[in-house]
């Protein structure tokens, strides 16, 4: 008989809930099979068997928490496919196991009653206590009495009595109050992701001294340059050009300018990062994921774009790797998508740095000869640690982003 064990993930994840079990109980798998999908605190990862057999028992139901080097379930390496009972074995052990145990439930209670009889008689204590302690179903021998003789008298088996009733329901009281609601409710276990990702949220609100700015950016430019090169664009590259390669190509460029928001802080230390792996938050079904563009700067637009569909996709299907979601020097996230006009982007730590894009809205916009035109625009917000980035630091780059997006024609020139 063969354990199938929680393997080593990465160096910083050591537990995760089982999701989903991709086997059951008579099922036979070769070595090498994924037999359990596991949520851990970034992605999904499958689980695969290191032996070949039959599935004998699982050990671990769907929503359990499991740790690296638990076992999971057991293997026979012999049996047969389908030999197996599809009902887990341990619930049948189970069910065995408590046939005795029933019928020599009387006998145990009659042990138990005798021996209390016997410690009862030792007790000195009044016929009258006696008989209340009877009625009470009360041991005299835990009565604490207030005779000094240490004689037990009715009024000490009724505080024994009291406080007996007072410890029983004061936890039942407190967990009715925990669950007492006035009007129907569904109340759901949060998911280990969405646990983590709101532990790293206020952490990262009280770690850092947090501020925003804002600016808005006249999207013209891009707008017309998307519709003039998007069909020689997609012929060349197979991908359309978004909106995403021109913000990214603008923060790195940025970013070049004003490093200290392409750094982090480690004890009294600043670490100024000289590589642009920029962060893209995307909403995925299990919560919110932060993939990362490597290397965004050595990247063309078609490039960049490729990049991001294809983490999108994964995202979409919880196929990120560990690899392609750690690490990250810049964060760019876009509520416009959903609709949002305005927002303040909470830091994804250790970053100091978060770029929020917003929905285009057609606004009535006063131009340089004092004439009013409407024209698509979008607010912009820089959320950064006040720590080491100054406001100066902060508004100038946020400026940068901007020039760079009304005029996006030497952001391609760029590449």
């Amino acid at each position: 008989m063969k354990e199938i064990k929680i393997p080593e993930l990465a160096e910083s994840i050591t537990e995760g809930t089982i999701a989903e079990w991709l086997v059951k109980p008579g099922d036979k798998v070769e070595q090498g099979d994924p037999v359990v999908e596991l949520e851990t605190d970034k992605v999904n990862v499958e689980v695969n068997s290191d032996y070949a057999g039959v599935i004998v028992e699982v050990l671990a139901e769907e929503g359990d928490d499991v740790s690296v080097g638990d076992s999971i379930a057991k293997l026979d390496e012999n049996a047969e496919a389908g030999s197996v009972s599809s009902e887990p074995t341990a619930a049948a052990s189970e069910e065995k196991s408590e046939a005795p145990a029933k019928e020599e439930a009387p006998a145990k209670v009659e042990s138990q009653e005798e021996v209390s009889s016997s410690e009862d008689s030792d007790v000195v204590a009044s016929p009258a206590a006696r008989k209340l302690a009877r009625e009470l179903n009360i041991d005299l021998s835990k009565v604490k009495a207030q005779d000094p003789l240490g004689r037990v008298r009715p009024e000490d088996v009724e505080a024994a009595n009291k406080a007996a009733q007072s410890a029983s329901s004061a936890p039942k009281a407190e967990a009715q109050t925990e669950q007492s609601f006035e009007k129907p409710v569904t109340v759901e276990k949060m998911s280990r992701r969405r646990q983590t990702i709101a532990k790293r949220l206020v952490e990262a609100q009280h770690n850092a001294a947090m501020l925003t700015t804002f600016n808005e950016v006249d999207m013209t430019a891009v707008m017309n340059l998307r519709k003039e090169r998007q069909e020689n664009f997609v012929a060349k590259n197979d991908i359309k050009l978004g909106f995403m390669s021109f913000f990214t190509k603008a923060s790195v460029a940025a970013l070049k300018e004003f490093p200290l928001l392409n750094a982090e802080i480690s004890d009294k230390d600043l670490i100024i990062k000289e590589y642009y792996d920029i962060g893209i938050a995307v909403s995925a079904p299990g919560g919110l994921v932060v993939p990362v563009v490597r290397d965004a700067d050595k990247l063309g637009f078609a490039g960049i774009e490729h990049e991001i569909a294809e983490l999108g996709s994964k995202a979409q299907e919880n196929k990120l790797g560990l690899d392609e979601l750690s690490g990250g020097s810049f964060t760019i996230t876009n509520g416009g998508i959903f609709g949002s006009m305005l927002s303040t982007p909470i830091l994804n730590a250790p970053q100091v740095g978060i770029l929020g894009m917003h929905n285009i809205v057609k606004r009535a916009v006063v131009m340089p000869d004092d004439t009013i035109a409407v024209r698509p625009m979008m607010y912009l917000a820089l959320s950064y640690d006040h720590r080491i980035v100054d406001g100066k630091e902060a508004v100038q780059f946020l400026v940068r982003v901007k020039e760079m997006l009304e005029d996006p024609y030497d952001l391609l020139l760029q590449g």
